[in-house]
This record gives C-alpha cells, structure tokens and sequence, in this order.
C-alpha cells in the first residue's frame, strides 16, 4: 500500500481505490424535525381528518454533492480545453488587462510601437515594389522555418510574410513586461497570445503560402486530393483507436525494443529485464535503467542503430531496464512512493540477489531521473551504498526553472486536472500529447498539417516517431503528488520531500553523478538540469548535447552533425554559473555515449566474466519470459 495521502482527494475514493459511491437517499425531515435550508422547525399542527388523508410516506430526495457534480462538469469540459483550466486563462488575462489599463506609459510605448512598425512596412512595401531583391524589413526568429521557401520573396506572400512577423513582434511587446502583473500570469499571456496568432499564420492557408499555390498549379490540385485522403485516414484511425500511419512498420519486440533479454522480475507496477552479454567479460557493476514512466521504456532500445541499451551491452556491461506497467483505474491510488519502492528499490533488490551484491550502477531518464534522485537520497539518509554512480539524462530535480512546461501549473490548473483524472483515475495520452504540442505548436501542429493536409504528403513515420505515439497513462495520486509536491512546491530540491516518513537532501549523496541537459529540450530545459551543481555536494559531471529532449540523449555514435560540451566538478570545486560554462566548456564532436560509457567504466571497480544464465533459480529470480515482456505490450 502507499503510504502517502493524497492530497484533499481521499473521501472521493473507497477502499477498492474506484470513484465514491453514489449519494444515498435519505428520507425527508419528518413534521416535527428540523429542516435544512430554512425549512419551518416547528409547522402548525394539522387536524385528526388532515392527517388521516396525508399519504404515510415521506418522498425520497437526493442530497445535492457540489463537489461531485463539480468534478463531473470539471473533466467533461476538459475534453474541449486540452486540460488547460479556463478559469487559470480568465485570470492571467484579467491581470494582464487590467494592469495594461493603467499603465498609459506601456500603452503609449505599443502605439508607438506600432506606428514604427506600420511605417517600415510602408517603406518595404514601396522598395520591394521598385526592387524585387530588397532586403526585408524583419527576419524570422532563429528556428522558425515556414517564411524559407523563395517564394515568400515575391509580391505579395513578401507583404504577408513581413506584415505577420510585424505583428508577432507587436503582439510580443503588448504582452510582455507589463508592471504590476504577477510572475506566473505574465508568462502566460504572451504564450497564449502567441498560440492564437499562429492560427493566422499566412503559412497555415493555402490562399497565402506560395509554396502551396506553386503546388497546387504543379499536380493540378491532386495534393488536395492526397490531403483530402490523408485527413480521411486519420480520422478513421483516432476514431478506431489505431495507430499512427507507418507504426506497423516498427513492431516490438522485432524492429524496436528487440535487444535479447529475459524478465527476471515482475509485481504489479513494472518489469525488470536483464539483457544478455555479448562480451566475455562484462564490468563487475551491472547497470540499471530507470525509464520515464510518462512513455513506454524502449525509447532507450529503439531501433539496434540507435539503442542505448544495446550499446551499453555490447561495450561490456551487464544491462537491467525498468518496463513500466500502463497503469488504469485499478492503480490510481499509486503514488510516487509506490513507483520508488516498487519500481527502483524493488530492482535493486532483484540485481543485488542475481548480481550476488555488487553495487550498481543506475540511470534515470525524465521523470525517472528525478525518481532516482530521490531514491539515491533516502538510500544516502540511510547509509544505504548500493549505488555506484548516478547517472541523469534530461532530468530535472528543482523546478523553479523547468520552461514552458510550468506556464499553466497553479493551484487552480492542479485543482482542474485532478478532477479530469479524478473520472477514470488517471491522466490520459491525448491530454497530456495536447498540452507537449502546445509547447511546439510550429514543430509538432501545423507545420504537420500544412505537409499532410495541404501539400498532401505521405507521412513519414521513424522509430522515434512510433515510439512517440506509443503513449502511456498516469495514475492519478502520482500526477497529483508530481505537479503538487514537486512542479508547485519544489519540495525535492528544498529539502520538504517526505521518504517512509523523514525528509530527505539531495546533498547526501555521495555516489558520483553524470548530467546530462539538451540545448533544445522543452520539457527539462538545460539549465534547469544543471541546477545539479547546486542541489548535491558530490562530483558532477555534466554534458550538454545537441538537439533536444529526445533526439538529444538518443544520439548514437555516428550521428550526423552531433556534438556535445562536457566537464567534470570535483566535490570541492567552486560553483560555476550556467552561462560562464556554457561559453567556456570546450565543444567535441560526435556522440557523448562513448564518453559516458568511459566514464562508467572508470567507475567500475573490475571486469568479471560475462554471466552465461538470465537470473539465477536459486536466488528467486528465474526467468519468466523473453523481453521486451509483456506491460510494454499492454495498449
């Protein structure tokens, strides 16, 4: 059982952890007893021939549950907001415009603003009109890739081009550095804003993208056609509950998540899979991979080309995997401790007794890097030295800085979520895909609608890609607890987080830590990740790679255009500021996998041969079926 509460959500669930009962009826206030809601206490008396003609019945009624009828409403709306809380937008508006209204200083900083603007477009409009190869009067921000294609030089997609980026510029400026608005309501804003701008983005219509037109013209309109096709099919497959268009391509277990292993371990929560050696000799600490449970565990052993697992493997070490269960209704009640204590202790209990105790090496990824962190703390409170190293990828343990993804978390986003997963008891994947491709509505939203439905281009899918779509649940006390304890409170990096009922410090560990932070990471942005220089007290040692939250840490030797920055701190070093290190830490070339599974083996005390069996009878672990298992099947 979890030992936690969970938070202000307890008498909504029974002991079998499912929704509240329905209210019972209950028999109305008899004539002589007290009413509610300023019902009479004491009614006239009736005569003997009244109350022998009244019914001798009371009529049943059912007491009003406002906290229940208010969850209802809460996740029916939910399935239009994309879990966003309108009353948390309501908010972080009303504080931007009533504050704008007071402020005649800013509002006279936009006009000007936008009479500035207004006249450089002018002088634009009439230079491109006399020489087409003038140059613009604004250039796209860095990454933004729909204004590329020649075609937006010429009259007049140049004029829509130049005028939406003017106004992006504009809208940015009328939603930013506003004073008196609050911290949290001031980022809001200007996401929002930008959101709803990129609606009427000239790229997203095909009358204003020139590069549909030329395209259209080109087939004859047939890329409507194949648009027209592939909008069809992806409407039928969302409502079959199939998956994306060319996931059949990458099966589990044989095109994906297909590095030879056994189960070794299995409780209600997870899997544990040893992976087999294909080295005579293997380092004497074995590895274990602790996965996000937010996606499924084989974005580490995707295709062979690009498995981390089946690198770590083949450079000699003994490999052990975390394979989360997709939770439903029946582990709503699991918290985070239930993931700790049955997920990353129950593994290392599993390694110990096949490996026969020798220390581990352990890696957390996402979400699973901050579970390990906090595991790696409790076992240091407890002078528990299981642990060899600590390796985290993208991994976030203080929260004060974790990016857009923090713009909609308050107590009043909090209170709305947990009564959308208070219905079926856990988060789903279309709400929780929602909110990631909000964060990269350019990346992830419309520039796959303009490919798909306007130039009607086949879709390509990769294995990252069909690992994407290949989502998970959340339960809903670890949801809870995650955004209450951790994004809202801090409480991890400040020292309030609670393990079987103490406190625990990230600065008790010891055991040396690997940091791993992408430049382009939207969910665990880098500097956040470096913020392990000052929550621990051991040597860290941190990389910062290419590309992003995924793509970065999936980058396997020989990747193209792959570089990374890495440095090692000493327990004792003076603190380094993420913008001085940035600037001096020298760039390298290629992949950091080679570069971490050195520094591993630098860490591991001695080789020993490879074990020739998957767990040990004996021991209590036999084997229980070949990887990848079955929860990474479970839909």
């Amino acid at each position: 059982m979890v030992t936690t509460q969970s938070p202000d959500r307890d008498d909504l669930r029974t002991a079998k952890g499912g929704a509240r009962p329905p209210p019972r009826l209950e028999a109305a206030p008899g004539p002589h007893q007290d009413g509610e809601d300023g019902a009479v206490p004491n009614p006239p008396a009736r005569s003997r021939a009244t109350a022998r003609r009244s019914p001798a019945y009371s009529f049943p009624y059912l007491p009003i549950r406002g906290e229940l009828i208010d969850h209802l409403v809460h996740a029916w709306q939910s399935r239009f907001t994309l879990s966003v809380s309108p009353a948390t937008l309501a908010l972080a508006f009303a504080d931007w415009a009533m504050h704008l209204s007071n402020a005649p200083g800013k509002q006279a900083e936009i006009a000007d603003k936008a009479i500035r603007k207004l006249n450089r477009l002018l002088v634009y409009t009439a230079m491109s009109a006399l020489d087409p190869d003038c140059r613009p009067c604004i250039e796209p921000l860095p990454g933004d890739q729909r204004f590329r294609d020649e075609g937006w030089q010429t009259f007049p997609f140049n004029l829509y081009a130049q005028s939406f980026l003017l106004m992006q510029q504009l809208v940015h400026k009328s939603t930013t550095d506003i004073p008196g608005v609050s911290r949290a309501n001031a980022r809001i804003v200007p996401f929002v804003a930008r959101q709803w701008l990129d609606v009427f983005a000239p790229s997203n219509h095909p009358m204003t993208n020139p590069e549909i037109l030329r395209l259209t013209v080109t087939s004859q309109g047939m890329n409507f056609v194949r648009g027209a096709e592939n909008w069809t099919q992806d409407v039928l497959r969302y409502l079959a509950g199939r998956p994306a268009p060319g996931a059949e391509q990458y099966q589990i277990g044989r095109d994906v998540a297909a590095t030879p292993g056994q189960i070794i371990a299995r409780n209600e929560l997870m899997e544990l899979i040893q992976y087999g050696p294909t080295t005579a000799t293997v380092a004497a600490e074995p590895v274990l991979i602790v996965p996000a449970w937010i996606m499924k565990y084989y974005i580490l052993d995707l295709s062979p080309e690009n498995s981390l697992v089946r690198h770590l493997v083949n450079g000699g070490f003994t490999v052990f995997v975390i394979s989360w269960r997709n939770p439903g209704p029946d582990l709503r009640d699991y918290g985070l401790d239930a993931y700790r204590r049955l997920g990353v202790m129950a593994a290392l209990e599993a390694i110990g007794a096949v490996c026969g105790g020798k220390r581990v090496h352990a890696c957390g990824y996402c979400l699973g890097g901050t579970l390990l962190a906090m595991a790696a703390a409790a076992m240091a409170r407890d002078d528990d030295e299981r642990l060899a190293s600590v390796t985290l990828l993208a991994a976030q343990t203080d929260f004060t800085e974790a990016g857009e993804l923090m713009l909609f978390i308050n107590e009043s986003q909090i209170a709305y979520l947990e009564d959308t997963m208070w219905e079926c008891g856990y988060l789903d994947t279309p709400q929780m895909a929602g909110a990631f491709q909000m964060l990269r509505s350019n990346d992830l939203i419309w520039s796959r609608l303009v490919r798909q439905y306007l130039r009607g281009d086949e879709p390509v899918t990769t294995d990252l890609m069909a690992w994407n779509a290949d989502g998970t649940r959340l339960p809903y006390r670890m949801h809870s607890e995650y955004m209450r304890r951790l994004l809202l409170g801090n409480d991890l990096a400040e020292g309030r987080f609670h393990v079987e009922g103490r406190p625990i410090a990230l600065t008790d560990i010891r055991a040396p830590i690997f940091a791993v932070g992408t430049v382009r990471d939207h969910v665990a942005p880098w500097k956040s990740v470096y913020k392990i220089h000052l929550l621990s007290d051991t040597a860290v040692t941190f990389v910062l790679a290419e590309h992003g939250h995924n793509t970065g840490i999936i980058a396997p030797p020989g990747s193209p255009d792959s570089h990374f920055r890495i440095t090692e701190r000493e327990a004792d070093a003076r603190y380094i500021d993420p913008d001085t290190w940035s600037a001096t830490a020298p760039p390298r070339s290629g992949s950091w996998w080679p570069a971490w599974t050195d520094w591993l083996m630098r860490r591991s005390s001695s080789k020993r041969p490879a074990p020739p069996t998957f767990g040990e009878q004996e021991r209590g672990y036999p084997p229980l079926g070949p990887a990848p298992g079955r929860y990474v099947l479970e839909p």
